[in-house]
This record gives C-alpha cells, sequence and structure tokens, in this order.
C-alpha cells in the first residue's frame, strides 16, 4: 500500500509518500518534502499568514513528492491529512487540499491525529518497542505511554508548551525564525558558558514554563542598554544570550527529564522516545540519553529538521 500524506498542523507544510509492504516489514519512506512558512525576526506566525501559505505551496509539493517518489496517481491507495490537534486555519486549507486530491483521484481520505502520528512514526522509524514517548513541540508537552488498548498521558505542561516557551524567548532576543527559532536558540546556547538560576517548576508529573520565560525575559531586559553589564557572580565575567540560551534550555530539559524517568519508574519501560520538533534538540537528547542509561535503558529520537 503507497499512501500520500500531508501536514500543515502549523508553520511547517509537509508531503510525504509511504510504501507499506504487502507482507509485513519496515515501511518505506519514498518522498518527504516540506516548506516553512518564516515570519520576521521577533514575530511568531499568524493563523491567517500560516494558512495562505500552505494554501499557495500545497500542489507544488505534491507534485514534488510525487516526482522524487517515481510514482502516478494510479499508484497512489489513499490520501491521508492531519486532522488535529494544530492551528485552525491552517489544518483546514490543508484538508480541504486532501478533500480535494481524495476526490479528484478517487482515493480513500485518511485523517490522523497529529500526537498519535509522530508516535506511531517515531515507533516505526527507530523500531522503538513500547517506550515511554516525550511528545515535546511548539504547542505540545506531554509524558505518554501505551497501557490498556490506549495511549495514556502520565504528565503534561500545565501552561504553554516547551517549544512555545523557546520561540517566545526567541523573540524577545529578536533571534530569527529562520530555520527555526528553537534552532537557534540552540546554537546559541552552545556558546553559553555560565548557568544561571531560574524557576524550576515540577509538580509531580507535570511542569510548569511561564513563569520561566517571564524570569528570563527580566533577565534579557536588564541586559540591554543602558543598563550596565550583568556579571557572573562565581566568574566576574559579563553575562551573555548566549548564557540566557544555555541556562533556559539546562533549566526546561531537566525538568523533561525528570518528569520522563518518573514516567518510565511508573510503567517499568526501558525505552524512551522522543518525537516533535523540540525532539530534534541534540542537547535534549544527550540529557535522556544519560539519565536512560543510568537505568539501564535507551532513547530514540526522530523528527528530522
Amino acid at each position: 500500500m503507497i499512501a500520500i500524506g500531508l501536514e500543515g498542523s502549523a508553520n511547517k507544510l509537509g508531503v510525504g509518500i509511504i510504501s507499506h509492504p504487502p507482507k509485513g516489514g519496515p515501511a518505506q519512506i519514498l518522498a518527504n518534502i516540506r516548506h516553512t512558512f518564516v515570519s520576521p525576526p521577533g514575530e511568531g506566525f499568524l493563523p491567517k499568514d500560516t494558512a495562505k501559505h500552505h494554501r499557495t505551496w500545497v500542489v507544488q509539493l505534491v507534485k514534488q513528492a510525487l516526482k522524487e517518489a517515481g510514482v502516478g496517481i494510479r499508484d497512489i491507495d489513499c490520501v491521508c491529512y492531519t486532522k488535529g490537534p494544530g492551528m485552525g486555519a491552517p489544518l483546514q486549507s490543508v484538508a480541504v487540499a486532501a478533500r480535494m486530491l481524495a476526490m479528484l483521484w478517487g482515493k480513500e481520505l485518511v485523517g490522523v491525529n497529529h500526537c498519535v502520528g509522530h508516535i506511531e512514526m517515531g515507533r516505526e522509524i527507530t523500531g522503538a518497542q513500547n517506550p515511554v514517548v516525550l511528545y515535546v513541540s511548539g504547542g505540545n508537552t506531554q509524558v505518554i505511554a501505551y497501557a490498556e488498548q490506549r495511549y495514556r498521558i502520565f504528565g503534561e505542561a500545565l501552561d504553554i508548551a516547551v517549544g512555545n516557551c523557546l520561540d517566545r524567548f526567541a523573540r524577545t532576543l529578536g533571534i530569527p525564525n529562520d530555520p527555526a527559532p528553537g534552532y537557534n536558540i540552540e546554537q546559541l546556547a552552545k556558546k553559553g558558558k555560565h548557568l544561571l538560576d531560574l524557576p524550576y517548576a515540577v509538580k509531580g508529573m507535570d511542569c510548569s514554563f511561564s513563569g520561566i520565560l517571564a524570569s528570563i525575559d527580566l533577565l534579557a531586559a536588564s541586559l540591554r542598554p543602558p543598563n550596565p553589564p550583568r556579571l557572573d557572580p562565581d566568574t566576574g565575567e559579563p553575562i551573555t544570550a548566549a548564557d540566557l540560551c544555555f541556562s533556559l534550555q539546562e533549566t526546561v530539559f531537566s525538568m523533561l527529564v525528570e518528569i520522563t524517568e518518573r514516567a518510565m519508574a511508573h510503567v517499568g519501560a526501558s525505552q524512551v522516545l522522543i518525537v516533535g520538533g523540540v525532539g530534534c534538540n541534540e542537547r535534549l537528547q544527550d540529557m535522556m540519553a544519560l539519565m536512560a542509561r543510568d537505568r539501564g535503558g535507551s532513547v530514540y529520537a526522530t523528527d528530522e529538521r
């Protein structure tokens, strides 16, 4: 079976084509084409602008995916699309495009849950068997495990998602959104040397990021002229934007590792699967790997940039 899938729940539009062997076995990715709506530095992406971007590019990406996969319309068995959750206007644009293709081509239309899609894609690609899943993106922060015939949420963010926290701090610093604000935060954090004290808000299996964001926004404001340089109390060196990014990452990722480890202990799991856009972050993967190794477990990560 060959399926074409359209994803447009946020600012990245994706068209993928996957082949499932008739007698089982791992799926083969025939095409994975993406195009991202990039807003100006210091700004987020508005639903109406993102939806317009998706409508503009979806036909071109579908044609490009078919060409890259080397398949024709007759070879496609079904048309899949992200049904939600996500941003309403972009989701609607892609859903309309998927329904149009299904009707024109006479193919079955399959709506996919965004969260389950991330998890199942990660399991298929990495080969993880029964992992605890850390789903971290711009709109979601959840620790999930499969129990009693369904996915169950063991912990989640109580306010904003961790990706939203990173993205909004990128706006505070005026960091470019190309290729992604979270990626640029990650690169800047690699240059940081001083770990600043930030709120650490873990409440049982849940966590909170809004207070951390408010705190580091104040620190960022204190570094701007005409304020005098803020010095590290231990070294006497000036605090930089890179130090802020480093401190933010270390703090929020430590929180995610803690609640993930607690879920692993609760369900008796030895594997962790990290999915979602923030799951691309190499520092998060490294921190999670250290925790899993101490427990005799392993970490799997997916979601190419």
